[in-house]
């Protein structure tokens, strides 16, 4: 089944489905002690969904994804979020490709995500930023997915933050992202986690207690 052929058409139901669910663990972000100092992993299903903890054991971690968001919906919770880290590593902006977000236009999403990067600079202003690059999908949105990443590398410059590469770790010959790297062609199966884990280890070694 190819999702990347189903989900612009099914993201209106999608949106509603998961608004109850993401209400619940923003709730939940709002409600824990804060607790200054950390790695903090920023963005949606893809970074929610794998525990951080144990691909970095040295470093003190917190995970912020939450399943189905946009860029405007991790605007919206910033506040619960960024609580004077260490560093962001900030992966967002694939679900706005499919019409998740406030748009699916390229530039569109460009112009929130480098409104976004300015709100973490003004919040943590001597954390390191790690700005992720979208990853490869099916190749019915690699095009899109190379120009979005053309902008992440310039909004990562304009701000001094770090652009992470993750593309060349996952993609094939064919601009897809590699089966063994997914289950589904969006989300990360373990092999996939490991490769873009391996790729962002050289950024956070600084960060090890």
């Amino acid at each position: 089944m190819n999702f990347d052929r189903i989900l612009p058409i099914a993201a209106p139901l999608l949106r509603r489905a998961l608004r109850s669910k993401q209400a619940l663990r923003r709730t939940q972000f709002e409600a824990v002690p804060r607790s200054p100092g950390r790695v903090v992993f920023l963005g949606d299903s893809i970074t929610e969904w794998t525990a951080w903890e144990d691909w970095f054991p040295q470093l003190r971690t917190t995970n912020r994804g939450i399943a189905g968001q946009a860029i405007c919906d991790v605007q919206a919770r910033l506040d619960s979020a960024i609580v004077e880290p260490k560093a962001v590593s900030l992966l967002i902006g694939t679900n706005d490709l499919h019409g998740l977000g406030q748009s699916s236009n390229v530039d569109r999403i460009a112009d929130q995500m480098r409104r976004l990067v300015h709100s973490i600079r003004a919040m943590a202003p001597s954390a390191s930023l790690l700005i992720n690059s979208i990853l490869p999908r099916t190749t019915l949105f690699r095009d899109r997915i190379i120009r979005l990443n053309a902008h992440y590398q310039q909004i990562a410059d304009e701000n001094g933050a770090t652009y992470v590469d993750v593309w060349p770790a996952l993609a094939g010959a064919e601009g897809a992202i590699r089966p063994e790297m997914t289950a589904d062609d969006i989300h990360l199966s373990i092999a996939g986690y490991k490769a873009w884990t391996d790729v962002l280890r050289p950024h956070l070694a600084r960060f090890a207690d």
